[in-house]
């Protein structure tokens, strides 16, 4: 009886530690997409990008947990397609890029939402200030790569997400043409990524 029971309790244990598997994944930054829509004086919405950013998360395909999320984005590498106007978002009036080089995200857990998709409370640190924000992400696919293999051959295990959220730039101190009404106080996130598992 008592071997019966430690087997059993054995076999669970077993199982158990099979279902937690959770990977460390990289963000590959040659398939990174960080975009924003702000409006502009009320007529339209200013579609900007920033080039350069990375960040890696671990999760659990079967228990679908995410942690140790970290994103961050290059605040100098904005691009809105306007010189003039991309110099003055990297002014002090904006981004500070002299100042504050980067910004982040960081979250420890995801909220699924049924269908692939999740909500991603976290944190967003802008200009050196620390607030909450949530980001929705969906899962859309996670399988064997089906090109390249790189140096030492063989295709990596690939995950695809996109990301969207909102924030109040002002939440954090970048008030330029919020109260006058020139730049709009809301920042809308569109974040489409590939990322490698790395175990």
């Amino acid at each position: 009886m008592k071997i019966t029971t430690l087997l059993l309790a054995a076999a669970l244990t077993l199982t158990t530690t099979t279902r937690a598997e959770p990977h460390r994944y990289e963000i590959d930054p040659e398939h990174l997409s960080i975009g924003f829509l702000v409006w502009h004086i009320g007529y339209d919405r200013v579609l900007g990008m920033f080039l350069e950013g990375g960040g890696s998360y671990s999760f659990d395909e079967q228990t679908q947990q995410l942690s140790e999320l970290r994103f961050t984005v290059e605040t100098d590498s904005v691009f809105t397609n306007h010189d003039r106007r991309d110099e003055h978002l990297r002014s002090p009036d904006f981004l500070n890029s002299a100042e504050f080089p980067q910004m982040t995200f960081t979250a420890q857990k995801a909220e699924p939402l049924g269908k692939g998709r999740f909500q991603i409370p976290g944190q967003l640190t802008l200009l050196g200030v620390t607030r909450p924000v949530t980001l929705t992400a969906s899962w859309n696919k996670s399988a064997e790569y089906p090109i390249g293999g790189g140096l030492f051959g063989g295709k990596p295990y690939v995950m695809g997400v996109s990301v969207r959220g909102s924030f109040s730039r002002s939440d954090f101190g970048m008030s330029y043409g919020v109260n006058n009404g020139l730049v709009g106080d809301q920042v809308e996130l569109l974040i489409e990524l590939e990322a490698r598992r790395q175990d």
